[in-house]
């Protein structure tokens, strides 16, 4: 059995209970809309948290066909994708293919490719592969990394987001460290420094990963004993994981520190090339740069014609709907859903299976 290595308390936050504080399941008849004795038609774009429980809830429903379109065909584990980066686990054990995940049948089926646009008045979904029409439409499209507004920023920093994100930064961590042995000096210095730009989970356990596995290789795989790995963890906030609470986030501080990594809170990115990140009043030379940043949702707003809020997050009800469109619910990363205290919900994975639960339910 693979030994997961993760802090206790970011796993528990992920894989723990969040309450969500939604609204009763609204007053209406979609079937008296459809039609006496008529199918519903679910849509379900997006399988990941909040759309894999939504399909889970669907499949093989009396008088529900569904559908699910994905642009891989495959569900992804992604709080662990920082262990593929550094080598800990391999990409299957936390990848599973939707359609043995899924119940597929003859009211269930499974598409996979990447959604074009969506046509609300004639409730269809346009796809590269054709158009699917929907009576009720569920978007659990996710985030992808965002650089605000420095775009060109993506090619020296990657973020990690998918798995083919996660094995490109495995690459690109153990050459540094083949490189690095056969070099010296400066260059060994700048070969074997890692710089992570955001605090975020992500960040926090991509860091600890990275110098776990920076001290057991220059220990037991490479003839480099003076050596030392150099992990720097840049946030532009007072505290690394702002979402949680403060002493969770001076846990997750200290624990860093007795692992080497070097914290700077309350620096800023002023820019970053092949080989250097540039701050504010000092310039790092680092091999390996990842982005762990910021995110912004899939372009579900422009989908659906609607003004985006912080993030491009589709704002939405009480009842994950979208407003003037009862059919059509957004639910996770995509979506801006706040509690009963007008807090936005966070984007964890808790949040999202609960909304996607409850949006089938719906």
């Amino acid at each position: 059995m693979t030994r997961i290595h993760a802090a206790p308390a970011l796993l528990a936050a992920l894989l723990g209970g969040t309450a969500l504080a939604l609204a009763s399941r609204p007053r209406r008849n979609p079937r008296a809309r459809r039609g006496a004795g008529r199918r519903c038609r679910v849509v379900v774009i997006g399988a990941g948290f909040g759309g894999l429980h939504a399909a889970l809830r669907l499949a093989g429903k009396p008088g529900v066909d569904l559908t699910v379109i994905d642009s891989h065909n495959h569900h992804l584990f992604q709080p662990l994708l920082y262990q593929v980066a550094t080598a800990a686990l391999a990409p299957s054990d936390i990848a599973s293919p939707l359609r043995s995940t899924i119940p597929v049948n003859g009211s269930t089926r499974v598409l996979m490719g990447s959604v074009t646009g969506i046509d609300t008045a004639s409730r269809h979904v346009a796809w590269d592969g054709g158009s699917v029409p929907y009576d009720e439409l569920i978007i659990a499209t996710g985030s992808t990394p965002s650089y605000f507004g420095h775009g060109d920023w993506a090619r020296a920093a990657p973020g990690l987001k998918t798995l083919d994100d996660a094995l490109h930064l495995r690459r690109r961590i153990l050459m540094a460290f083949e490189r690095a042995s056969r070099a010296s000096g400066a260059e060994r210095e700048r070969l074997l420094t890692f710089v992570l730009i955001g605090g975020g989970p992500t960040g926090v356990e991509m860091a600890g990963s990275i110098a776990e596995l920076a001290h057991d290789l220059l220990k037991h795989d490479y003839d480099m004993p003076d050596a030392k790995a150099r992990i720097v963890l840049i946030e532009a906030g007072d505290r690394v994981l702002p979402e949680f609470t403060p002493d969770l986030s001076q846990n997750a501080a200290d624990a860093l520190g007795q692992l080497g990594v070097d914290i700077r809170t309350g620096t800023r990115v002023t820019g970053i090339e092949e080989g250097a990140v540039h701050l504010h009043d000092e310039t790092l030379a680092a091999e390996t740069v990842i982005w762990t940043a910021g995110t912004a949702a899939t372009p579900v707003a422009d989908w659906l014609g609607v003004k985006p809020a912080h993030g491009g997050r589709v704002p939405v009800g009480a009842d994950l709907s979208v407003p003037g469109h009862p059919e059509v619910r957004v639910i996770g990363d995509a979506s801006l859903a706040k509690d009963a205290h007008g807090k936005p919900l966070p984007g964890l994975a808790p949040v999202a299976k609960q909304q996607g639960r409850y949006a089938a339910d719906a």
